[in-house]
């Protein structure tokens, strides 16, 4: 619509420069050092969304980071999208990585690096412009509310209160987000599913306190060296992994849908080499964009244990860590396989050591319903401002709580997002295409429009 674009090309420089500020709050939701920063960020997003004329808008408290609530309701009558977004960002260590300060936003090359741009800032700030740009237009078409967390990173564990406390007032049609990735702006894309999340960590504990590795070493199990052996242990030669059951609820795709997801562009060569890796890893026989969206893994974040200072210091530790995730599929239950993993992890530790195992959080996988008329409305509204079809294709990532909001809310979510795989989420030098940001904006109000005409 040329209204649209016409209001979006005069306050361009405007749009940019708030999301800019809003990317210098380190709201880090995992790190309790940042909490007045996370309140901070918050507050600045309900500020927002007042100026951008949402009605009703507050801060939520929960017993962890606030919710950032507010809604515009032009007739009740009409059909109701609920936005979903977070504020919270993952940590940005390690600092030494990032070539500027990740928050300090640095726009080079058509991207704007700083930790949050594109997961999830970026992405849910272009709903506020679109909807800002609907509102100063008179062109909303239908009911709009926004739900913008602050501990998504750290498993929206709060979200599910609120759902179940707050639920007439997040009554909807539908859940729309935008925190996934599209192939490219080229080869416009729809998440059709994202897998689930089961996150744990292990601790191995061998002799009562760090040891002198000569005298004792040999005659002692290090636990370092044992979490070593047990972590291999969790995959075969063909990179299968061996916790019994794991794979035993799997939902396999047709050879016809195996066809149609790797339909999709993807070079393989260039992959590689925007990675600086020799050659690509996982489970044998599924190509890559099925192991990243198709199957389930099993994945190490973090490892650590002994001395890992400067200089040396000759010693066997008492204990070691890990940190360990895995990405589920569908008919995969994230309780169910966080106890597998318990059981075999257990299980394989020898008589030398002792192992505790910490189930930090988890969410279940989902795949979104391509028949409905939301699905519908975001391909057309893709294909209004790209100039070509979306192509449907599976996210590897995790959105929790979008399992919850059907469950709780009884509500669909369409998966929208404008980023780029290649965006370093959760890495540092983290980026967010300023082309990208524009495009989401400009394409957001077709979806709301293309939605409450397709439900009437």
């Amino acid at each position: 619509m040329q209204v649209w674009k016409d209001y979006q090309a005069q306050h361009q420089a405007r749009f940019l420069e708030e999301l800019l500020e809003l990317l210098r709050i380190p709201s880090v939701s995992a790190d309790s050092r940042f909490n007045g920063d996370v309140q901070k960020c918050a507050e600045a997003v309900k500020q927002r969304l007042q100026e951008a004329g949402a009605d009703n808008v507050e801060v939520c408290p929960t017993a962890g980071h606030p919710i950032v609530y507010g809604e515009k309701i032009i007739d009740p009558s009409l059909p109701t999208v609920l936005v979903y977004g977070h504020y919270d960002v993952q940590p940005a260590d390690p600092l030494e990585l990032w070539h500027s300060g990740p928050f300090e936003p640095v726009i080079k090359d058509g991207n704007i690096y700083a930790r949050g741009s594109a997961d999830d800032k970026g992405q849910f700030y272009m709903h506020v412009k679109a909807f800002e740009t609907m509102h100063r237009t008179n062109t909303i078409p239908c009911n709009i509310k926004f739900m913008i967390e602050g501990e998504e990173e750290v498993g929206s564990a709060n979200l599910g209160i609120f759902l179940e406390q707050n639920k007439e007032k997040l009554k909807a049609n539908v859940v729309l987000i935008s925190d996934t990735s599209m192939i490219s702006l080229d080869n416009p894309s729809i998440d059709t599913g994202l897998r689930g999340l089961a996150y744990m960590e292990v601790e191995v504990t061998g002799p009562n306190r760090d040891l002198h590795s000569g005298v004792y070493g040999g005659a002692v199990a290090n636990p370092a060296t044992i979490l070593a052996k047990m972590i291999a242990s969790l995959h075969d030669e063909n990179n299968h992994v061996t916790i019994p059951g794991f794979y035993d609820k799997v939902q396999e795709l047709t050879a016809e849908e195996r066809a149609a997801l790797n339909a999709a562009p993807f070079d393989e060569e260039e992959y590689k080499k925007d990675l600086g890796i020799n050659d690509v890893w996982g489970e044998k026989g599924y190509s890559t964009i099925e192991r990243t969206g198709i199957r389930p893994t099993l994945e190490v974040n973090g490892i650590w244990g002994g001395y890992t200072g400067e200089g040396s210091k000759t010693v066997l530790p008492s204990k070691a860590f890990a940190k360990i995730s895995m990405r589920l599929v569908p008919n995969q239950d994230w309780h169910e396989i966080s106890d597998l993993f318990a059981k075999h992890f257990e299980a394989i530790a020898p008589k030398s050591v002792t192992v505790k195992v910490n189930k930090h959080h988890g969410g279940s996988p989902y795949v979104t319903p391509t028949d409905s008329v939301a699905y519908k409305a975001a391909h057309k509204a893709i294909e209004a401002t790209f100039g070509k079809e979306p192509i449907p294709v599976r996210g590897g990532g995790s959105i929790p709580i979008v399992a919850l909001f059907e469950k709780t809310l009884g509500l669909k979510t369409v998966l929208m997002g404008f980023g780029l795989d290649s965006d370093n989420l959760h890495s540092p030098n983290e980026k967010y295409g300023v082309a990208n940001y524009y495009k989401g904006i400009e394409t957001i109000p077709y979806f709301h429009q293309y939605f409450a005409e397709m439900s009437k």
